[in-house]
């Protein structure tokens, strides 16, 4: 049995599924991790909700923005925006089927102490609060006011994290930590402008990564293609799974027991 965790697809169904093969993955022993945006931007998102919802429990989903900013256009009232692929999602006959089953993954999956969200772990939030903090939005997605939260979700504040927030503004800030996440400064703020590699950081800020933890753990993230799947001058141990498999890089997993990488070409 293997445990293999897997970067963005964004609807690069074709080349999910030559990785699959290529790791001659079987869902009856071998397990995936997912590191979100499953959709958006590629030419097969609807092809790749089925084929990861149909993996069953054979695979852990965490949600990205690009998976929210479905369930936004969806149920949330939100635009399609120019450049999205989700038209077929949104015109599917099991369209709503794939909806239930996205809206109820989480933003963190967690084995012992090895924890994988889309964006990454703030250095001041430990393990422990970091899974309780998810778990706040995972209810409020599953619960009967989950459209009213999906209206108001988007927003840049917060942008410093308090333990004293409430509402939308606490939930608008723990989404944007797990799956917005890039550069934070010392005091673990946001900064949302910046999205190229480390040469676009503000002044005062750098990866999340390089920030030093309390706790051993080994994080899991995607969202930053950028980083074509390097994490330089990290203080913590931390694995980058998206290697920019939409924009022509490759398709990477990373098998969780034995540390190796193997990988697919992009979609061009």
């Amino acid at each position: 049995m293997s445990t293999y965790a897997i970067g963005d697809l964004q609807g690069c169904h074709a080349e999910f599924v030559a990785l699959l093969e290529r790791l001659s993955f079987d869902p009856r022993h071998d397990r995936l991790w997912l590191a979100g945006d499953l959709v958006n931007r590629g030419p097969g998102s609807l092809d790749c909700l089925r084929e990861v919802m149909a993996l069953d429990a054979s695979a852990e989903v965490v949600l990205g923005n690009h998976d929210l900013h479905l369930l936004a256009v969806a149920r949330g009232g939100a635009g399609l925006k120019r450049k999205d692929t989700l038209a077929a999602i949104l015109e599917a006959s099991d369209r709503e089927t794939l909806l239930d089953w996205l809206q109820s993954r989480p933003l963190l999956v967690r084995r012992d102490d090895t924890l994988m969200t889309h964006a990454g772990i703030p250095p001041h939030w430990e393990a422990d609060q970091a899974e309780r903090l998810a778990g706040e939005v995972a209810t409020c997605l599953r619960g009967e006011r989950a459209g009213a939260f999906l209206e108001r979700m988007y927003g840049n504040e917060p942008s410093c994290w308090r333990d004293d927030l409430e509402g939308i503004e606490r939930q608008r800030m723990i989404v944007n930590t797990f799956t917005r996440m890039r550069f934070i400064d010392a005091e673990g703020c946001l900064d949302f402008a910046a999205k190229e590699g480390f040469d676009s950081a503000p002044e005062g800020f750098a990866p999340w990564f390089q920030f030093a933890r309390h706790d051993p753990v080994r994080l899991l993230f995607g969202h930053w293609a950028a980083l074509e799947g390097r994490t330089p001058g990290s203080r913590v141990q931390a694995e980058a799974l998206d290697t920019g498999c939409v924009w022509g890089g490759e398709l990477t997993a990373l098998n969780l027991e034995t540390g190796e990488r193997i990988s697919v070409p992009g979609w061009r």
